[in-house]
Parts: structure tokens; C-alpha cells; sequence
């Protein structure tokens, strides 16, 4: 690990952090478009940023319970970011699939990951007395915010693939 990809792993954290809880009224609870999460597609083209992305969602549930934007409190620093960086693993190892040049499988680890253990951990906490009809409908929610979000991601790699932010030197 160099200087400056731990350079570039801190940068990101911090993005990340600072981007969900500027926008924290929409990066908490079951309906949310957590805008950063934009970023859960940089291991498409950089696989260091799983440590950035996973070290920004712990420091922004972290910094969110304690301020107590995050209605989900402790719990969510531990299970959002295990789903943040299963999501980011599998989307670095994903990338090479393909379907007509898109990395659909890869794309929808986000969507699929926060969409499942959020919305458990949601629904358990929301809907104590129903929690499968909870999680359901909370994962639902989760799930369509991630996917706006890895939407603009997608985006997001694509001017990134152009630039020599990331290059392969690493």
C-alpha cells in the first residue's frame, strides 16, 4: 500500500462522510437517496476504494448516530457498513462480467446488499411486530434509493474512466 493510494482511501472516506451527512435528511432511515453511495461503483475501476468506501459509511453512521440523524443509532454503523463493503467486494470482483459491455452484476451488488441487510435491520427496528413484512417493504425502499444512486454512479465511472485519477500504477 503506497502513500498515495492511502492518501486517495482517506480522501474518499472523507468525501463520502461529508457528501451523506451534508445531505443527512436523505441519507438515513427507510426512504433514502443517500447520494454518496454514488461512489460504491469505484471499485469497478479501483479496487483501493473498498477500504475508502467502507471506512466512510462506518465514520458517516458512525458521526450519524451520535448526532442523531441516523434514527437506526449504533447498530447501523455495524450493519450498513457490512453491506457497504460486501457490496464493494463483490463489485470489484464482478467487474469483468459483463452483459453487452455493462457490468450489470457488478452494479447491482450495492442495490442488492444495502437492499437486504438495511432492510432487515430496518424493519426489525421499525416493525418490531411484523419485521419480515418490514424488512420487506423497508429493503423495497432502500433498494430503489441505491439504485438512483449507483445510476448516478454509473455516470460518475464513466467520467472517472476518462481522467487520470485512478490509473493503474498502483
Amino acid at each position: 500500500m503506497t502513500t498515495k493510494n492511502l492518501t486517495r482511501i482517506a480522501i474518499l472516506a472523507a468525501v463520502y462522510t461529508a457528501v451523506s451527512l451534508a445531505l443527512a435528511p436523505f441519507s438515513f432511515a427507510n426512504i433514502q437517496v443517500r447520494i454518496s453511495e454514488a461512489l460504491t461503483l469505484l471499485p469497478l475501476i479501483w479496487q483501493p476504494s473498498v477500504w475508502g468506501l467502507t471506512l466512510g459509511c462506518f465514520l458517516t453512521n458512525l458521526t450519524g448516530a451520535m448526532l442523531g440523524v441516523n434514527p437506526t443509532g449504533m447498530i447501523d454503523a455495524a450493519a450498513g457498513t457490512a453491506a457497504t463493503f460486501m457490496a464493494a467486494v463483490c463489485t470489484y470482483h464482478f467487474r469483468n462480467r459483463t452483459i453487452h459491455g455493462l457490468p450489470v452484476l457488478s452494479i447491482l451488488m450495492p442495490v442488492i446488499f444495502n437492499a437486504v441487510i438495511v432492510g432487515i435491520e430496518l424493519g426489525l427496528l421499525f416493525f418490531p411486530g411484523n419485521a419480515v413484512t418490514g424488512s420487506l417493504i423497508c429493503g423495497l425502499e432502500v433498494g430503489a434509493g441505491e439504485l438512483i444512486s449507483v445510476i448516478l454512479g454509473w455516470f460518475l465511472i464513466k467520467a472517472l474512466k476518462r481522467t487520470e485519477i485512478f490509473d493503474k500504477e498502483e
